[in-house]
């Protein structure tokens, strides 16, 4: 599966720089792009203080409309524009006065990955804000929902942090990214909230305890699990299956169609068939599953191949209309012929219910 990075490194020019942003590009540049991507392959953008905001914002775009997982890395800093005290990223040509028609407004990230699939999506942060973002970002807001000035979208995962503004002594450092870096030039590529952990734990030392720290995961709901339990128990099984579904798509993008988080969700929509009584869909859902594990290179005995096809074998035997036995029946049977199975004559058994079924209307 290939996936996108975009690596975003701006900052203003000028006397208004807080963090030397690009510096950081040359330790990402040195990660392989698919541990940057977490995925088999990965496609590459950099932009390295950029100058407008119409360059960010076509380069976001082409990234969003990709298809696969997406990755993005920011490094900068954050103002905000005076008439409507939105915060924006900073680019190169950013100063205080022109951050509304010079800086990247934030929100433009919420609206170009909006319509991405839940999931797909990671963003990296490691931003520095200016003194009047600061105290923005840290007054109390009254009780009762508020809009969060950094929203990237609901089902989008953000990690990171977001630094006060530095010393007057000079320019700071994207320690953060670096040393988001550094963990992945080790070729491995941890889990993100491991990867996050794994940052903060490095940069601890010389931080400033002032950092506020992003962890926001995409989701679904907290416990999914739970939520499709109860939405078989209300008898609500065309939800069910939509949000088994969405997670089952979002599973795909992030890991792969054939990975064990897709193929476990693929499992429980199998299961919500056989729970909603449609024996057809369940019993195609799991010849789906076996092949899948199958053409992954797993073994005919292995445990999860065997109750894969046990399973679609179980259910074929409940289909009532023939005809849609019949339909079924070729590819179970040619599945049992590959996975027998622990119960002698399994394969036996197919063959001779599709040849009483030859002879049903």
């Amino acid at each position: 599966m290939t996936g996108t990075v975009l690596l975003l490194a701006a900052s203003p020019l000028g006397r208004g720089r807080l963090v030397d942003a690009a510096s950081v590009l040359p330790v990402l540049a040195a990660v392989p792009p698919a541990v940057l991507a977490g995925t088999d392959t990965a496609n590459v953008v950099e932009l390295a203080d950029p100058l407008q905001p119409q360059a960010v914002l076509t380069r976001l775009r082409a990234a969003a409309a990709a298809p696969g997982p997406l990755t993005v890395y920011i490094t900068g800093q954050l103002q905000l524009d005076r008439r409507q005290r939105l915060p924006h990223l900073a680019l190169a040509r950013t100063t205080a006065s022109t951050v509304r028609y010079t800086a990247f407004p934030w929100h433009w990230f919420r609206e170009e990955l909006r319509l991405r699939p839940t999931g797909a999506t990671t963003l990296v942060l490691d931003l520095h804000a200016d003194p009047e973002t600061w105290q923005s970002l840290n007054t109390p807001r009254p009780p009762g929902p508020a809009p969060d000035p950094l929203d990237c979208g609901p089902g989008n995962a953000v990690y990171g942090r977001i630094a006060p503004p530095p010393s007057r002594r000079g320019v700071a450092a994207p320690a953060y990214m670096k040393a988001v870096a550094t963990i992945l030039r080790s070729g491995r590529r941890p889990p993100d909230e491991e990867l996050h952990q794994q940052a903060l734990t490095r940069i601890a030392p010389e931080s400033s305890g002032a950092d506020l720290v992003l962890a926001r995961r995409g989701p679904v709901p907290g416990d999914p699990h739970a939520a499709l339990t109860a939405a078989v128990r209300s008898g609500r099984h065309t939800d069910a299956d939509a949000l088994a579904a969405r997670l089952e798509q979002a599973a795909g993008l992030a890991h792969g169609p054939a990975s064990e988080e897709a193929l476990h969700w693929a499992e429980v929509r199998a299961d919500l068939a056989m729970l909603a009584g449609d024996a057809v869909r369940s019993c195609r859902a799991w010849l789906a599953v076996a092949t899948a594990r199958l053409a992954a290179g797993q073994a005919a005995d292995a445990p999860a191949v065997e109750t894969a096809v046990d399973r679609a074998h179980h259910q074929w035997g409940r289909i009532g209309e023939p005809a849609r036995a019949r339909e079924l029946g070729p590819a179970l049977a040619e599945l049992r012929s590959r996975v027998p199975g622990r119960r002698k004559g399994a394969l036996d058994h197919v063959q001779r219910q599709l040849r009483q079924l030859q002879t049903q209307d």
